[in-house]
């Protein structure tokens, strides 16, 4: 939604959306703000939890079967599995959606991959479609003054669909764009620890096939994090131009470095006010 300066400050009850790459400190600011008076609602949390938790004890499971003294204890209900997923530990999640590449160095076949990749994409829709519910649960249930939804870094490709249109609808909208330093710190980040994304399917597969050219290799050649570190800074671009997108038309702004100096909830709800203020 879109709100000048007054309606900020007679919206009694505030809803906003965090936009941004995983990194540029959206769940940071939602853990500077006083835990008494916003409900924190984590995207991924609710993906993980909710929408794909049996995927991913499912992949877990299959991993331990072909361990042997754990597939007797399975088998036999000696032992049950489950995730630790917190706001803080994504892992599971990250786990389960793996990288695409050769399967003796931990890769998955492309099929596999899409796969993954498209239930993730279902997941995040529906956690996404869940926000005004949890918007009046927060209010009715606990009696929190304030919402704050810290979305997934895929949520740019939400554009133009139901989901996005309920958060536009339901939130204020907010991007946290990284200057070219923050940008190089999450591809330093990315080179050093190669973490498994989401692609789109158009997107993967231009990639894919520039990738396979430039290094000689097949698909099922590929090193799962070479591919990752190769790609990372190509999808930081390709998601930049969606991130601008939706904050022209639908939201606001803010740079990632003034968010790291943004220590309590007055100085948040000034930032906003300057940027409402700019874009009235």
């Amino acid at each position: 939604m879109k709100l000048n300066k007054k309606d900020f400050n007679e919206w009694k009850n505030k809803s906003i959306t965090l936009l941004g790459m995983s990194g540029v400190g959206k769940t940071t600011l939602a853990n500077k703000l006083p835990k008494s008076k916003w409900f924190h609602y984590s995207g991924d949390y609710r993906i993980g939890t909710k929408y794909l938790e049996e995927p991913i004890l499912d992949n877990i499971k299959e991993k331990a079967m072909n361990v042997p003294f754990l597939a007797e204890l399975l088998k036999s209900d000696s032992i049950y599995i489950s995730s630790n997923i917190t706001v803080e530990n994504l892992m599971p999640i990250s786990s389960f959606l793996g990288k695409i590449g050769d399967p003796s160095k931990g890769g998955l076949s492309k099929d596999e991959f899409l796969r993954r990749q498209q239930l993730h994409m279902e997941a995040e829709m529906k956690a996404m479609r869940d926000v005004p519910e949890f918007i009046e649960k927060s209010q009715r249930i606990y009696n929190y003054d304030h919402f704050i939804n810290d979305a997934g870094g895929s949520i740019c490709e939400l554009y133009g669909t139901e989901s996005m249109d309920t958060l536009v609808e339901n939130t204020l909208i907010l991007y946290i764009e990284a200057d070219s330093a923050i940008r190089d710190e999450l591809i330093n980040r990315a080179i050093e620890n190669p973490k498994p994304m989401f692609y789109t399917k158009d997107f993967l597969d231009e990639h894919l096939e520039i990738y396979a050219s430039e290094k000689e290799v097949r698909e099922d050649e590929m090193d799962p994090d070479d591919f990752v570190r190769w790609v990372f800074p190509k999808l930081l671009d390709y998601r930049k131009t969606k991130y601008e997108k939706i904050a022209t038309e639908h939201g606001y702004r803010i740079n990632a470095t003034d968010v790291a100096n943004i220590s309590n909830e007055s100085e948040f709800f000034n930032s906003l006010k300057t940027r409402l203020t700019l874009n009235s």
